[in-house]
């Protein structure tokens, strides 16, 4: 089962975690920073990629801001550089919309994608998201997370339940399918929004909120078809939660 102490870890995940800006432009980085000084984040704040690449030594940040277009290396470079000596989550944000920078960006590592012009909100919205996925991802929490007779295993990324007979039955959930309920299965009795839903669980699709109804429908028909208990659970005019009663 999910203890309460990683329940706890979850619900905290914002805590006072320290957030590198690597940004050349002071008006960008200054309105960045305000943002997550108002939401309980610490920071910091270089101007070039070889100061951030020594700050983030330093300082060891829990996730990084990283600007594609920087003097010197650019944020590619600098993003191949942190993938060499750590995992820590990185949002890119770049001006170009150039798709092949955005798949390179992935393919180097990065964890998500912001392009400018961008919503403060929305910026803030990202590292949250990309903050859970970091937790759920934490080798401090446990590989298979147990729900009533549900069954999320994060090593195989297969969700099962325990049939009649006492058996596991896997669920022939698609990938997508399996991150909403490992999602949901990390936070039980939470709600969440369609938009925190795509956020945590396809961060690298341009879906509309109406895309999770249609994911998460087909989830429940497949558990309803094998026969387990419906534990995803509408909430009307917020979104969905995974709910311990039936």
């Amino acid at each position: 089962m999910l203890s309460n102490m990683n329940i706890e870890k979850y619900d905290e995940f914002n805590s006072k975690k320290l957030i590198l800006i690597i940004e050349d432009e002071l008006e960008i980085a200054e309105i960045i920073e305000a943002y997550l000084k108002q939401d309980g984040f610490r920071t910091s704040h270089a101007f070039d990629g070889q100061k951030g690449l020594k700050e983030f030594q330093r300082d060891k940040p829990d996730l990084v801001i990283l600007d594609i277009r920087l003097p010197g290396q650019n944020g590619l470079d600098i993003l191949q550089a942190l993938r060499a000596i750590s995992d820590t989550p990185v949002i890119m944000l770049t001006a170009l919309t150039d798709d092949v920078n955005k798949l390179l960006g992935l393919r180097l590592g990065a964890d998500d994608y912001i392009t400018k012009p961008f919503n403060p909100s929305e910026v803030i919205a990202r590292i949250h998201a990309v903050l859970r996925r970091t937790v759920i991802k934490s080798p401090e929490i446990e590989n298979i997370v147990q729900i009533g007779d549900l069954f999320i295993d994060h090593n195989a990324y297969t969700a099962s339940w325990l049939n009649q007979e006492g058996a596991k039955e896997v669920l022939p959930f698609t990938l997508t399918e399996f991150k909403i309920i490992a999602f949901l299965a990390h936070h039980p009795q939470r709600c969440f929004s369609r938009f925190e839903l795509i956020e945590a669980c396809m961060p690298e699709s341009d879906a509309l909120d109406r895309v999770i109804d249609s994911h998460l429908s087909k989830l429940r028909r497949k558990m309803q078809q094998s026969g387990c208990k419906e534990y995803v659970k509408t909430v009307r005019g917020v979104g969905y939660s995974l709910c311990l009663k039936h």
